[in-house]
């Protein structure tokens, strides 16, 4: 049976998209810049949802579960309730070339900003991937986020690429994972999509399917698993990374509701093992493209949709399945990698066979 009817089945059936990714919310578009070489093991993921994002921007939430990150553009966001900006992911080290491209991105479509009207808000999302990656090296450059940007298509492909390339996730090669489900809310077709960068959890705390496999990867040589991950991480109980995840949908919803959907997130999180560690950061930024915010005051009052709060427990279970998917995607599609501590298995190459492990997407 594959992972995603065994998640479907736990979740009531709800069935995914065409890809099985957030871009299936139409419009979302995902890129991705690698970094390899040279003890360079990072990059850059872009997610462009659309064009004159700031001139017609996105209702828009932003959930901080555990604030051990740095992320860039929450503040606005918790305070205006919209999204002006493409959303880069990155390094930790990286944000400050990923903000200024942001920032030069805007611009150049923008010609007001700054001079007719207010600045621009650009959100940056992070994850340490210091074990695998240089990241003193501060390697991340300007042109890395316009290639991403650039690259944006409807495909998005997982694992250890852009954002993803450095990142562990439960010991193992960690990074991009995403997952969609369709909804359907009398009679209103709907698509609710989450996009992760995975570098969390406690290995003997991992589950897959619903069940706990550490005693499955016994067989692994834990040593050479290992070598490479701070020894705090192999201390049982002790969950120390980050996750990032993006949410979108194309149902009708204002921030607060947003933001109720984004704490959901973290049921997934909870699904596979994490349980939100003291130096674990755990940030989601969630938007619906359904609604339009403009930003010219046409009209003092402005009318939009949203849904009724009694049709919100079926998005509930949509975000709690494709999170939890998404971040078993990112540890089925990584990779074995040799980084600048030592070498990081994939999921696969643990179990040592994909015979033991249930089908992907």
């Amino acid at each position: 049976m594959g992972l995603n009817q065994r998640i479907n089945e736990d979740l009531c059936g709800l069935p995914v998209g065409e890809r099985n990714s957030i871009t299936d919310v139409p419009g979302i578009r995902i890129g991705h810049k690698t970094l390899r070489g040279h003890g360079r093991m990072t990059g850059v993921t872009a997610m462009v949802p659309g064009s004159q994002i700031f001139a017609e921007k996105f209702p828009a939430a932003a959930y901080v579960s555990n604030g051990f990150g740095k992320s860039m553009g929450l503040i606005q966001i918790q305070e205006m309730g919209y999204l002006e900006t493409p959303i880069v992911l990155s390094n930790t080290f990286a944000e400050g070339a990923c903000y200024e491209a942001l920032v030069r991105y805007s611009l150049e479509r923008n010609p007001t900003i700054g001079v007719e009207t207010g600045t621009v808000n650009p959100v940056v999302l992070e994850c340490n991937d210091g074990e695998m990656n240089t990241i003193r090296d501060l390697a991340v450059s300007q042109e890395d986020v316009f290639s991403a940007i650039a690259d944006a298509t409807p495909e998005c492909v997982e694992g250890d690429v852009g954002a993803g390339t450095g990142m562990v996730c439960f010991g193992m090669k960690g990074g991009i994972g995403t997952s969609s489900r369709v909804l359907n809310i009398d009679g209103r077709a709907g698509t609710i999509g989450v996009l992760v960068l995975s570098n969390f959890g406690d290995q003997q705390c991992f589950r897959l399917a619903g069940q706990v496999v550490h005693d499955d990867l016994s067989g692994a040589n834990q040593h050479e698993m290992r070598h490479g991950i701070p020894s705090d991480i192999d201390i049982p109980g002790v969950d120390k990374g980050s996750i990032v995840a993006v949410l979108a949908t194309d149902l009708p919803m204002d921030a607060r509701q947003l933001h109720r959907l984004a704490k959901r997130v973290t049921v997934g999180i909870a699904r596979t093992g994490g349980y939100v560690g003291n130096g674990s950061g755990e940030i989601v930024v969630a938007f619906s493209t359904s609604n339009r915010i403009h930003h010219r005051m046409d009209a003092a009052v402005e009318t939009i949709e949203r849904l009724h709060e009694d049709a919100m427990d079926v998005c509930f279970r949509a975000i709690a399945a494709a999170s939890e998917e998404a971040i078993i995607s990112s540890l089925m599609h990584a990779h074995t990698r040799i980084g600048r501590s030592g070498i990081i298995h994939s999921l696969r190459d643990v179990l040592n066979t994909s015979a033991n492990l249930p089908a992907g997407k």
